[in-house]
């Protein structure tokens, strides 16, 4: 197979497409013929640049933490996947580990991967799409619903509206029954929440947050604040925007990490303040169905070869406001 893989950490032309020896599932994983795998900001870009050493990770390393594609090969133990199946890979592994980032990812023509890490993917949903659901739409999931605790009829202020787990987040919520606020750094990224489906946007660098959200709620606040930029200017006004036993979800902390809370605010209104990158693989299949039935949209910037991965690396890096992009090993 080929795989894109880097030895030393570095700028992007550290990462070489290379012939190397076709990955051999173990009695519980699955051979995975790689359709589709994200370039991620975090877990990709700062990863190989080595700026997030706190992973762990020691090159020689194959990226990609989230392909979708066909099962080539299942292990002994294996039960509920079959040559031919439509996969996507979740990054929780059995034991705590993350896929890609304490294995190889799946940056390859072929990749590795726990059965149990796995879910199918509906025949409706393409490759593409399926791993940015598999991606953002667990921990999205997980957010919303088992830590947040959100109901039909509640409200909640989206964070990041143009990103990945915000645009997501959105869809999932008002699917839900749930009134959203969507707010982001400008009026155009605040207005792609609108286009999704959420019922106000908030440009929150032109508008106080708290101000605004406390105006469209009639000073009511709002059942939960989902977070995953930490901005230390304006996360503090969204913990203020949260009503009596709200409770904030984050799941990131790019824009920060360090953000002031005020304290006096979190006992007064008796808040909770709930932190998990992580997610269960499980959770990605009611993300799948409401793709499938039409309630959930991704959005893609561009699908490219695997080969184009030093100049998606490298426009990442220049332009923070790109979109996600898709690499596709079938395509060279």
């Amino acid at each position: 197979m080929r795989a894109m893989i880097f030895n030393a950490f570095g700028p992007p032309d550290v990462l070489h497409y290379e012939d190397m020896p076709d990955p051999v599932p173990g009695p519980g994983d699955l051979l995975i013929e790689v359709h589709a795998v994200s370039v991620n900001r975090v877990l990709d870009v700062d990863i190989r640049a080595g700026r997030v050493t706190h992973y762990g990770i020691k090159p020689p390393h194959i990226l990609g933490v989230d392909p979708s594609g066909v099962v080539l090969g299942v292990g002994s133990d294996v039960r509920d996947f079959d040559v031919g199946d439509r996969v996507s890979v979740t990054m929780g592994m059995p034991g705590g580990g993350r896929y890609g980032i304490e294995c190889d990812g799946g940056d390859a023509e072929l990749t590795v991967a726990p059965a149990a890490s796995c879910v199918k993917v509906r025949d409706e949903i393409g490759f593409a799409e399926a791993t940015v659901i598999s991606r953002h739409g667990p921990v999205a999931y997980n957010l919303l619903f088992n830590m947040g605790k959100l109901q039909a009829g509640q409200t909640v202020l989206i964070m990041g509206a143009a990103g990945n787990l915000g645009t997501i987040g959105i869809q999932l919520a008002k699917a839900a029954g749930a009134t959203v606020i969507a707010a982001a750094g400008s009026q155009a990224r605040a207005d792609i929440g609108t286009s999704l489906g959420a019922d106000h946007a908030i440009d929150y660098n032109a508008v106080n947050l708290k101000d605004a959200v406390m105006d469209i709620t009639g000073g009511a606040g709002v059942d939960i604040f989902y977070d995953n930029i930490a901005n230390p200017d304006v996360c503090p006004l969204g913990i203020a925007s949260l009503k009596q036993q709200g409770r904030m979800v984050t799941a990131g902390s790019h824009g920060g990490p360090v953000v002031p809370v005020d304290f006096s605010t979190v006992y007064s209104r008796q808040l909770t303040i709930m932190g998990n990158p992580r997610s269960n693989a499980q959770d990605a299949l009611p993300c799948f169905d409401a793709a499938a039935e039409g309630k959930l949209k991704v959005v893609i910037d561009r699908v490219v070869p695997l080969s184009a991965a030093p100049e998606m690396h490298a426009l990442i890096e220049a332009d923070s406001s790109v979109g996600k992009i898709i690499l596709d090993p079938t395509l060279g």
